[in-house]
């Protein structure tokens, strides 16, 4: 018996998503995720917020240069991949910049992408996305897990990704690229350490 072709999903699909929750479109199929958990959200938000003051909002504590935003959607590719990365930055002067155009979402690869690991996105992260990340040329990519309090941080190569470091010093600053101008403390990615 021959298989049925698979709709390809499109924005549409994004956009009629319940909104509790995270819709994507990587390769044609639409993934449905809910809201995250509170450990994620809290590594997410603390490194955001630590990543906003000292490379966005004009370097006012630390060198500047970035523009950082919390979950960019990103349609990437001719048909396009709609991807939702945990934090997005890009380089000033590559940043596409706050038209009034009202689009929600960004053509424009960042420089930077972080993907806070979660049990019900980590194969999806590392598996689908990474692939399309290493396509579109986005330099550096970080895989944070808020469980093993850990961080894998990679670089494009010629070959795709390359896993420059793994940091997960609960005491010591951690130096990682592309923000590596600034030592980023243990709270930056894990907030206090509450138990």
């Amino acid at each position: 018996m021959a298989e049925l072709a698979r709709k390809r999903a499109t924005y549409q699909d994004v956009l009629d998503a319940p909104e509790h929750m995270t819709a994507q479109v990587i390769d044609g199929q639409l993934y449905l995720h809910p809201r995250p958990a509170r450990r994620h959200l809290r590594a997410a938000s603390s490194l955001g917020s630590f990543l906003f003051g000292a490379f966005d909002a004009a370097g006012v504590h630390g060198p500047g240069g970035w523009v950082i935003i919390h979950e960019p959607e990103l349609h990437l590719g001719p048909e396009p991949d709609i991807l939702v990365p945990d934090l997005g930055g890009w380089r000033e002067e590559r940043y596409p910049g706050d038209d009034d155009n009202n689009d929600p979402y960004f053509v424009v690869a960042p420089d930077w992408a972080a993907e806070v690991l979660s049990e019900s996105t980590a194969r999806l992260d590392r598996m689908r996305k990474l692939p399309i990340y290493a396509r579109e040329r986005i330099p550096h990519v970080w895989l944070v897990d808020p469980r093993d309090r850990t961080v894998e941080v990679f670089r494009l190569g010629s070959d795709g990704y390359v896993l420059t470091k793994t940091w997960g010093d609960e005491n010591e600053p951690a130096e990682l690229e592309p923000f590596g101008a600034l030592p980023i403390p243990p709270s930056a990615f894990w907030g206090r350490l509450l138990r």
